[in-house]
Protein backbone atom coordinates (compact mmCIF):
# COMPACT_ATOMS: atom_id res chain seq x y z
CA UNK A 1 0.00 0.00 0.00
CA UNK A 2 1.44 3.35 -1.09
CA UNK A 3 0.48 5.32 2.03
CA UNK A 4 2.84 8.22 1.28
CA UNK A 5 1.31 8.91 -2.15
CA UNK A 6 4.67 8.60 -3.87
CA UNK A 7 4.94 7.55 -7.53
CA UNK A 8 4.47 3.81 -8.08
CA UNK A 9 8.00 3.60 -9.51
CA UNK A 10 9.35 4.53 -6.06
CA UNK A 11 7.51 1.68 -4.32
CA UNK A 12 9.94 -1.20 -3.60
CA UNK A 13 8.37 -3.16 -0.72
CA UNK A 14 11.15 -5.74 -0.38
CA UNK A 15 12.12 -7.64 2.75
CA UNK A 16 15.81 -7.14 3.65
CA UNK A 17 17.54 -9.88 5.63
CA UNK A 18 19.14 -8.61 8.83
CA UNK A 19 22.26 -10.62 8.00
CA UNK A 20 22.94 -8.20 5.13
CA UNK A 21 23.78 -5.56 7.74
CA UNK A 22 25.84 -7.90 9.96
CA UNK A 23 27.98 -8.90 6.97
CA UNK A 24 28.74 -5.32 5.97
CA UNK A 25 29.65 -4.06 9.44
CA UNK A 26 32.27 -5.24 11.88
CA UNK A 27 30.08 -5.12 14.98
CA UNK A 28 30.57 -6.47 18.47
CA UNK A 29 28.72 -9.56 19.71
CA UNK A 30 26.81 -7.30 22.10
CA UNK A 31 25.59 -5.04 19.27
CA UNK A 32 24.82 -8.08 17.14
CA UNK A 33 22.61 -9.39 19.96
CA UNK A 34 20.93 -5.98 20.31
CA UNK A 35 20.19 -6.02 16.57
CA UNK A 36 18.62 -9.49 16.77
CA UNK A 37 16.71 -8.75 19.99
CA UNK A 38 15.25 -5.41 18.88
CA UNK A 39 14.40 -5.86 15.18
CA UNK A 40 11.79 -8.34 13.96
CA UNK A 41 11.78 -7.40 10.28
CA UNK A 42 13.25 -4.80 7.91
CA UNK A 43 11.39 -3.81 4.76
CA UNK A 44 12.75 -1.53 2.05
CA UNK A 45 9.56 0.40 1.22
CA UNK A 46 10.56 3.22 -1.15
CA UNK A 47 13.50 4.46 -3.19
CA UNK A 48 13.47 8.19 -3.92
CA UNK A 49 15.78 8.83 -6.85
CA UNK A 50 15.86 10.67 -10.18
CA UNK A 51 14.52 7.62 -12.03
CA UNK A 52 11.71 6.93 -9.52
CA UNK A 53 10.31 10.35 -8.60
CA UNK A 54 11.75 12.58 -11.34
CA UNK A 55 13.68 14.89 -8.99
CA UNK A 56 17.36 15.60 -9.67
CA UNK A 57 20.05 14.27 -7.36
CA UNK A 58 22.86 16.41 -5.93
CA UNK A 59 26.40 15.61 -4.91
CA UNK A 60 25.33 15.28 -1.25
CA UNK A 61 21.99 13.50 -1.77
CA UNK A 62 21.85 11.02 -4.65
CA UNK A 63 19.01 8.85 -3.24
CA UNK A 64 16.73 8.75 -0.19
CA UNK A 65 15.59 5.37 1.11
CA UNK A 66 12.51 4.69 3.23
CA UNK A 67 12.76 1.65 5.51
CA UNK A 68 10.11 0.07 7.71
CA UNK A 69 11.37 -1.58 10.88
CA UNK A 70 9.11 -3.92 12.81
CA UNK A 71 10.32 -3.82 16.41
CA UNK A 72 10.18 -6.47 19.12
CA UNK A 73 9.54 -3.85 21.81
CA UNK A 74 8.37 -0.23 21.77
CA UNK A 75 11.89 1.19 22.01
CA UNK A 76 13.69 2.70 19.03
CA UNK A 77 17.18 1.07 18.92
CA UNK A 78 19.39 4.00 17.92
CA UNK A 79 22.62 1.98 18.13
CA UNK A 80 21.17 -0.52 15.66
CA UNK A 81 20.17 2.28 13.29
CA UNK A 82 23.82 3.34 13.16
CA UNK A 83 24.70 -0.15 11.89
CA UNK A 84 22.09 0.18 9.13
CA UNK A 85 23.29 3.67 8.23
CA UNK A 86 26.90 2.51 7.97
CA UNK A 87 25.83 -0.20 5.54
CA UNK A 88 23.61 2.04 3.36
CA UNK A 89 25.38 5.03 1.73
CA UNK A 90 22.16 7.03 1.37
CA UNK A 91 19.95 9.17 3.61
CA UNK A 92 17.24 7.08 5.28
CA UNK A 93 13.74 7.88 6.52
CA UNK A 94 12.56 5.23 8.99
CA UNK A 95 9.10 4.10 9.95
CA UNK A 96 8.96 2.00 13.13
CA UNK A 97 6.18 -0.42 14.03
CA UNK A 98 5.42 -2.12 17.30
CA UNK A 99 2.10 -4.01 17.34
CA UNK A 100 -0.47 -1.32 16.40
CA UNK A 101 1.78 1.67 17.14
CA UNK A 102 4.11 3.53 14.79
CA UNK A 103 6.77 6.25 14.90
CA UNK A 104 9.03 7.97 12.39
CA UNK A 105 12.73 8.74 12.41
CA UNK A 106 15.33 10.22 10.10
CA UNK A 107 19.11 10.30 9.97
CA UNK A 108 21.03 13.55 9.67
CA UNK A 109 23.70 12.04 7.49
CA UNK A 110 26.43 12.65 4.95
CA UNK A 111 27.78 9.58 3.18
CA UNK A 112 27.83 6.69 5.64
CA UNK A 113 28.23 8.87 8.73
CA UNK A 114 25.12 9.40 10.87
CA UNK A 115 25.59 12.72 12.68
CA UNK A 116 22.24 12.82 14.48
CA UNK A 117 18.77 11.27 14.60
CA UNK A 118 15.35 12.85 14.85
CA UNK A 119 12.29 10.89 16.00
CA UNK A 120 8.58 11.58 16.20
CA UNK A 121 6.42 10.66 19.16
CA UNK A 122 4.60 7.35 18.90
CA UNK A 123 1.34 7.37 16.95
CA UNK A 124 1.74 11.01 15.86
CA UNK A 125 1.50 11.52 12.06
CA UNK A 126 4.30 13.60 10.50
CA UNK A 127 3.34 15.85 7.54
CA UNK A 128 6.06 14.98 5.03
CA UNK A 129 6.57 17.03 1.87
CA UNK A 130 8.31 15.06 -0.89
CA UNK A 131 8.57 17.96 -3.33
CA UNK A 132 11.64 20.08 -4.09
CA UNK A 133 13.92 21.38 -6.82
CA UNK A 134 16.37 18.55 -6.05
CA UNK A 135 16.71 15.57 -3.68
CA UNK A 136 18.81 17.58 -1.24
CA UNK A 137 15.95 20.04 -0.76
CA UNK A 138 13.51 17.13 -0.37
CA UNK A 139 15.77 15.61 2.29
CA UNK A 140 16.06 18.93 4.13
CA UNK A 141 12.25 19.23 4.20
CA UNK A 142 12.00 15.71 5.65
CA UNK A 143 14.47 16.56 8.43
CA UNK A 144 12.73 19.86 9.15
CA UNK A 145 9.42 18.02 9.61
CA UNK A 146 10.92 16.68 12.86
CA UNK A 147 12.21 20.04 14.12
CA UNK A 148 9.99 22.43 16.07
CA UNK A 149 10.74 25.88 14.69
CA UNK A 150 10.32 28.53 17.38
CA UNK A 151 11.64 31.41 15.30
CA UNK A 152 10.35 32.11 11.82
CA UNK A 153 13.45 34.21 11.13
CA UNK A 154 15.69 31.10 11.10
CA UNK A 155 15.02 29.69 7.67
CA UNK A 156 18.45 28.36 6.74
CA UNK A 157 18.58 24.56 7.08
CA UNK A 158 22.01 24.44 8.75
CA UNK A 159 20.92 27.12 11.26
CA UNK A 160 17.76 25.18 12.11
CA UNK A 161 19.71 21.96 12.67
CA UNK A 162 22.41 23.70 14.73
CA UNK A 163 19.77 25.49 16.83
CA UNK A 164 17.86 22.27 17.45
CA UNK A 165 21.06 20.45 18.42
CA UNK A 166 22.01 23.24 20.83
CA UNK A 167 18.50 23.24 22.32
CA UNK A 168 18.65 19.49 23.00
CA UNK A 169 22.10 19.86 24.55
CA UNK A 170 20.92 22.64 26.88
CA UNK A 171 17.80 20.69 27.89
CA UNK A 172 20.02 17.73 28.84
CA UNK A 173 22.35 19.98 30.84
CA UNK A 174 19.40 21.65 32.60
CA UNK A 175 17.92 18.28 33.57
CA UNK A 176 21.28 17.15 35.00
CA UNK A 177 21.68 20.35 37.03
CA UNK A 178 18.10 20.13 38.36
CA UNK A 179 18.81 16.56 39.44
CA UNK A 180 22.04 17.65 41.17
CA UNK A 181 20.14 20.33 43.11
CA UNK A 182 17.59 17.76 44.28
CA UNK A 183 20.35 15.45 45.52
CA UNK A 184 22.67 18.09 47.03
CA UNK A 185 22.40 18.45 50.82
CA UNK A 186 24.65 21.47 51.34
CA UNK A 187 22.88 24.80 50.93
CA UNK A 188 25.94 26.63 49.56
CA UNK A 189 26.40 24.00 46.88
CA UNK A 190 22.71 24.22 45.97
CA UNK A 191 23.09 27.99 45.48
CA UNK A 192 26.20 27.49 43.32
CA UNK A 193 24.57 24.85 41.12
CA UNK A 194 21.42 26.96 40.82
CA UNK A 195 23.54 29.80 39.46
CA UNK A 196 24.72 27.55 36.60
CA UNK A 197 21.16 26.34 36.10
CA UNK A 198 19.86 29.90 35.63
CA UNK A 199 22.65 30.58 33.13
CA UNK A 200 21.70 27.51 31.10
CA UNK A 201 18.01 28.48 31.17
CA UNK A 202 18.92 31.97 29.94
CA UNK A 203 20.91 30.44 27.07
CA UNK A 204 17.95 28.18 26.24
CA UNK A 205 15.69 31.25 25.97
CA UNK A 206 18.17 32.84 23.56
CA UNK A 207 18.24 29.69 21.39
CA UNK A 208 14.46 29.23 21.32
CA UNK A 209 13.67 32.93 21.03
CA UNK A 210 11.28 32.83 24.00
Amino acid sequence: MNELNLPQQAFVNKFVAKTKFYERSNISSRLHKEFVDSIQRITWKYKLAEETIGISKTEKVTEIQIFELELKEQIIPERVLKVIDRAIPYQILYKFYYKNSFAWGITLKEGNKAENYYFSAWDVPVPFDFTGIDLEKVYQKLVMAFITVESETKKDFSELVAGDTRKKQLLTEIALLENKIRQEKQFNRKVEINKYLLEKKALLKEVTGD
